[in-house]
């Protein structure tokens, strides 16, 4: 059952929806007003014009939108960035260019992807020991090839 969310909209653009009923995500809209060209390996900041107010219990992730990153070689960076639910500010995308060309954002284009999540905080037990695993403290690539 889906949660109820306060929005603001300072985008003349609709509100995030999802493209189908099985989508994950919402896609959010680049709030420019004009092109923005992004340079090979740059880095910016991009607005979306909405503010949101999450329940407590809850996280927005921003994440990539993966025709653009394959088609344009742009993603996010920090990602999947984390919106609290005591956050109040505009959300604001980080892209970066990863191709070799000069890539231009153009207003409304879609940029990301917004997905709401549950989030459980943790209350922290202090002990001596841990119980132990068949991994036990096996790091990187530790489950890997033989």
């Amino acid at each position: 059952m889906p949660i109820t969310v306060n929005i603001k909209n300072l985008s003349p653009f609709d509100l995030p929806s999802y493209a189908t009923a099985g989508s994950a995500g919402m896609d959010l809209r680049a709030n420019i007003e004009m092109p923005l060209e992004l340079q090979p390996m740059q880095r910016t900041l991009v607005p979306t014009g909405l503010f949101i107010e999450l329940p407590l219990g809850y996280e927005a992730q921003i994440r990539p939108r993966s025709g653009l990153a394959i088609k344009q070689g742009i993603t996010c960076l920090n990602t999947p960035g984390t919106i609290d639910a005591d956050y109040r500010g505009e959300i604001k995308v980080i892209l970066i260019n990863l191709s070799q060309e000069l890539q231009v954002i153009h207003p409304g284009d879609r940029i990301a992807q917004m997905v709401v999540q549950k989030v459980e905080q943790v209350r922290w037990e202090l002990v001596d020991l841990l119980s132990t695993t068949e991994r036990d403290a096996g790091g990187f690539g530790h489950t890997g090839k033989a």
